[in-house]
C-alpha cells in the first residue's frame, strides 16, 4: 500500500513566504532600527544604543501616548455600543442582504474622500454650521472641527463597519429561542439579553474590539486632517519623525511600542476566547453526561 504524500507544507509555503516577506521581515527591520543611532542627515548609523527608547520617556511623548490610549478606548467603546444594536437588528431582519450591502458600500469609497466629507460637514463653513445659521440658531460658526471630539467622531464612523460585520455574523448564529425561554421563565428583555445573549456572542465582541481598537490606536490620517494641535496621536508622531525630523530610530521605537501593545491585546483576547470555548465545551459535555445518566436511570426503572 503506497504511503500518502503530505502536501500540507507545499500548500502552506506560499502563505509562509508572503508573511515572512511582508510582515515578519519589516517588523525585524523596524526592531533593529529602533536600537541604532540616528544618522547625521537622516537614516541610521550602525551603532547599538537605547537612545531612541530613552526619548520615549520624554513627558511630551508620554502625554501623547496617554491621549492616544484614551482616544482609542473611548472610540472603541462607542463603536461597539453602536455596532451591537446594528448587528442585532441585521440578524433579526428579513432583509439581511440589503443591510449588508449598506454596510459594505462605504468600503467602495476611498478612505480620504470619506474623511474630507466629514470636513465638509463639520467645517466652519460646512453643512451643519450653514444649516444652524439659516435657522438663526447661531450667530457665529461653532468650532466642530480640529478638536478631540471631531477625531473621535470620525474614527467611530470609519471603523463602525469593522465592528458591525463580526457582531452580525456571531449574532446571526445565536439561537433566539433561548431569549424566548428566558422571557417565559420571568426574565425581562434587558436581563435576558444581558445574561443570555451577551455571554453567547463574546467571540464576536472580542473580534469587533480587535478590529476597531488596533487600527484606531495607530491612526494617522484622521487626527491629521480633522484634529488640532491637541489631538496628535502616536501615528502622527511617527510620521513627523520620519518625514520632518528624519529620526528613524525614534520612529521605529514608537512603532515597536505600538506593535507590542497591539500584540499583547491580541494575545489577551485569544486567551479569553480560548477559555470561553473551553468553558462551553465543558458545559456541553456535562450536559450530555447528565442526559445519558438520566436515560440510564430511566431505563433501569
Amino acid at each position: 500500500m503506497a504511503l500518502r504524500k503530505n502536501y500540507g507544507l507545499l500548500y502552506s509555503s506560499p502563505m509562509a513566504v508572503w508573511f515572512t516577506l511582508f510582515f515578519l521581515a519589516p517588523i525585524i527591520i523596524i526592531l533593529v532600527y529602533s536600537f541604532l543611532k540616528k544618522g547625521l542627515y537622516g537614516g541610521v548609523d550602525p551603532v547599538f544604543t537605547f537612545d531612541a527608547y530613552k526619548e520615549i520617556t520624554n513627558p511630551s511623548f508620554l502625554v501623547i501616548t496617554i491621549r492616544t490610549l484614551i482616544t482609542s478606548v473611548i472610540a472603541t467603546v462607542i463603536t461597539i455600543l453602536a455596532a451591537l444594536p446594528c448587528g442585532y437588528f441585521m440578524a433579526r431582519s428579513k432583509h439581511q442582504t440589503l443591510l449588508l450591502l449598506f454596510i459594505i458600500i462605504p468600503f467602495w469609497t476611498n478612505f480620504l474622500i470619506r474623511v474630507y466629507a466629514w470636513i465638509v460637514i463639520l467645517g466652519n463653513n460646512g453643512f451643519i454650521n450653514d444649516l444652524l445659521m439659516r435657522f438663526n440658531l447661531i450667530k457665529d460658526y461653532v468650532p466642530f472641527m480640529y478638536n478631540q471630539q471631531a477625531v473621535t467622531l470620525v474614527l467611530v464612523y470609519m471603523y463602525l463597519p469593522y465592528a458591525i460585520l463580526p457582531l452580525y455574523s456571531t449574532i446571526d448564529k445565536f439561537d433566539f429561542s433561548l431569549l424566548e425561554a428566558a422571557r417565559d421563565l420571568g426574565a425581562s428583555k434587558p436581563v435576558s439579553i444581558w445574561k443570555i445573549l451577551f455571554p453567547n456572542i463574546k467571540s464576536g465582541i472580542f473580534t469587533a474590539v480587535l478590529f476597531t481598537f488596533i487600527p484606531i490606536f495607530g491612526a494617522y490620517a484622521v487626527p491629521q486632517l480633522v484634529g488640532g494641535k491637541d489631538s496628535y496621536m502616536l501615528g502622527n508622531i511617527i510620521a513627523d519623525q520620519i518625514l520632518k525630523s528624519r529620526n528613524w530610530p525614534l520612529a521605529s521605537s514608537i512603532s515597536m511600542v505600538l506593535t507590542a501593545v497591539t500584540t499583547i491585546g491580541i494575545l489577551v483576547m485569544m486567551n479569553m476566547q480560548r477559555r470561553e470555548a473551553s468553558r462551553l465545551t465543558d458545559t456541553s459535555r456535562s450536559t450530555e453526561r447528565a442526559g445519558q445518566a438520566g436515560a440510564v436511570n430511566g431505563g433501569a426503572k
